[in-house]
């Protein structure tokens, strides 16, 4: 009998910190890597927000606080959601946790027993399935395409809804794609969900500040307000504030749930990081003009990115509303062969081929559920992009 949980036989390590991990072996080898891998803006922390959290060291605001965070934390979140949204939550129904992959861990844990299905179109972000496994759920995989710009239709969404149906996990804009819901679009898929009032609704906003050419975002309880009962509206600071390491998520929705996941909380992690949390209080309600310009440096470099990498023949980059990656195809690489002799029969031989052969590092589609693709992180320098991708275009011109 194995001493470690079988559990952990149904899940495997995150792809993406195992491929931003072996980039930093070769790069301490003394490579010249450069890592695209990692999902995590390249900005400092803005000033006011880092002066919150020196102010409350400074006043000794450093002991435990509530398990799911500190009233001031909740009351900026209702606010947030107010001003954003138009969405009306109490402090009850907020619940702070170290990070977002720690709300949506808990919603799934206080909720999923053997035989619920949680609904997730691919491409995801590579959490979504192990945790839903994790909890003791089944994850039900729906496969988008390059012809539908990776969005879910409401007939794939109607199609995969069974009996057992718990959840409906909703990222927009998408990590690992960049795709972004209209608000056609997210009316299409609430309307199938008000025909089953069985399913729940998590959702994944952790990109919403990050929208380009116009795109609105906007979330389903707000599309729909039908769907407001049974919808957890999940966000955080990480990426919109440059806040990674500052490990602060949070998630609305109805009491009930709230506090089943304060629950799971309070019996792994208890509160989250103080000092982080009244940085969060100072991120929802210190000014937001950073944002914009954020933004449109992100836009630029998007676009840099996806001409560079359209100009390979072989690839296939389509343009997202958000968020800062882009999704591209290597369908037309397939078969190839590189300098090396290796064998171009998947996307995750590309991207390690890539990383050992021209010394940039993404991560493979198959590790976010649809190949052949790649994941490029475009939150880097304009420098470092350019000689990425001239790096890629290098390689892919030399396979035969």
């Amino acid at each position: 009998m194995s001493f470690l949980s079988a559990t952990l036989s149904r899940v495997k390590p995150s792809p993406t910190v195992a491929m931003t991990a072996k980039a930093a072996e070769l790069k301490a080898a003394g490579r010249d890597i450069i890592g695209l891998s990692a999902g995590e803006p390249d900005f400092d922390t803005p000033q006011n927000i880092k002066d919150a959290a020196v102010a409350a060291i400074a006043a000794g605001k450093t002991k435990y606080t509530a398990p799911d965070g500190i009233i001031e934390l909740k009351q900026a979140v209702c606010a947030k959601m107010k001003r954003d949204h138009g969405l009306e939550y109490t402090p009850a129904q907020v619940s702070v946790g170290t990070g977002g992959k720690q709300t949506l861990y808990n919603a799934f844990m206080a909720t999923l027993n053997p035989g619920d299905e949680v609904i997730i179109p691919a491409p995801y972000w590579v959490s979504y399935p192990d945790m839903v496994l994790l909890a003791g759920g089944t994850p039900v995989v729906v496969e988008t395409s390059l012809d539908t710009r990776f969005k879910l239709t409401a007939e794939q969404l109607e199609s995969a809804i069974t009996p057992n149906t718990k959840w409906f996990i909703f990222n927009s804009p998408s990590n690992p794609t960049g795709a972004g819901y209209s608000r056609a679009e997210l009316k299409a898929l609430t309307d199938v969900l008000m025909r089953h009032p069985h399913v729940w609704v998590m959702t994944d906003d952790m990109y919403e500040h990050l929208a380009y050419d116009g795109f609105e975002f906007c979330t389903p309880a707000q599309v729909e307000p039908g769907l407001y009962p049974r919808t957890l509206t999940c966000n955080g600071v990480s990426k919109a504030y440059a806040m990674t390491g500052w490990r602060i998520g949070y998630a609305a929705g109805p009491v009930e749930l709230i506090t089943a996941m304060r629950k799971v909380q309070s019996q792994s992690t208890s509160n989250p990081c103080t000092i982080s949390q009244w940085a969060a209080v100072e991120a929802l309600n210190g000014t937001q003009e950073f944002l914009a310009p954020n933004a449109e440096l992100f836009k630029r470099r998007r676009d840099l990115v996806i001409s560079m990498l359209n100009a390979v023949d072989g690839i296939d980059c389509p343009t997202p509303e958000g968020a800062f990656y882009v999704y591209p195809s290597i369908a037309g690489l397939i078969g190839k062969t590189t300098p090396a002799g290796t064998l171009i029969d998947s996307d995750e031989t590309f991207c390690t081929a890539l990383l050992e052969e021209a010394d940039v590092a993404v991560v493979f589609g198959a590790a976010f559920g649809l190949s052949p693709n790649f994941r490029v992180s475009y939150a880097a320098s304009d420098a470092a992009l350019t000689e990425a991708c001239t790096r890629i275009q290098r390689f892919c011109a030399s396979l035969v």
